[in-house]
């Protein structure tokens, strides 16, 4: 009776404690995207260039690797805005990008919207059945280092019909990704929920950048 006792207690202490993690993360990643979307239309508004790839790479990999030593930290909230923000000011160039099309108000607005259903989808189907997509890991890995190692290559080879597949995988591996990073949440295997805000914050930019490219493409005018 006593262990069934300290079964029950254990339960409601780990459901709680999901709960919590669930309710900050969600409310970190709205307030993140809110920031990004202002650094974004900062950016579209002075008709910023583009930011250096090699300056991207060396803020954003630095940064993550202050978040992820910092993460139980003060440091870890600060940090975590300036990623965003950051992101979502290098965003606005691209986004401007197809703003200049014939109808690129339509293109943004359709690629937004698909990103924002997609995400809602996955997202309560995730916490609603609390299925393990644990197994995805090792696919959605190898899916993610395909993507990037094409789209590298892609860079110098520069075939459009490249750039379309990888889009298109890059939506698929980035869904999958949303579901994977929810169920970990979920299921307690992340109980950090700034790093878990990354996280879902990285796959939601580039499931938008992928959609985006795709939407350009097809309106017939990329």
């Amino acid at each position: 009776m006593q262990d069934q006792v300290q079964f029950t207690s254990s339960s409601r202490e780990s459901a709680l404690a999901t709960n919590k993690v669930l309710r900050n993360t969600y409310a970190l990643l709205s307030m993140t995207l809110i920031f990004s979307a202002v650094t974004a239309t900062i950016a579209i508004a002075s008709n910023a260039a583009p930011v250096n790839f090699i300056v991207q790479l060396v803020v954003l990999l630095g940064t993550l690797f202050a978040l992820n030593k910092f993460q139980n930290s003060v440091w870890s909230i600060p940090l975590v805005f300036f990623f965003t923000g950051f992101l979502g000011y290098t965003a606005g160039p691209i986004v401007n990008f197809y703003l200049g099309m014939a109808n690129g108000g339509d293109i943004v607005t359709t690629a937004l919207a698909m990103t924002g259903i997609t995400f809602l989808g996955l997202s309560a189907y995730a916490v609603s059945s609390r299925k393990d997509f644990s197994f995805m890991g090792g696919f959605l890995m190898i899916g993610l280092i395909l993507v990037v190692v094409a789209s590298i290559a892609n860079i110098f080879f520069a075939i459009p019909a490249l750039s379309l597949v990888i889009s298109a995988v890059g939506v698929l591996v980035f869904s999958g990704f949303i579901l994977y990073d929810t169920s970990r949440m979920v299921n307690g295997g992340e109980t950090n929920y700034v790093m878990m805000t990354v996280s879902l914050y990285l796959n939601i930019y580039n499931l938008f950048m992928m959609l985006l490219h795709l939407t350009g493409a097809l309106s017939g005018d990329d």
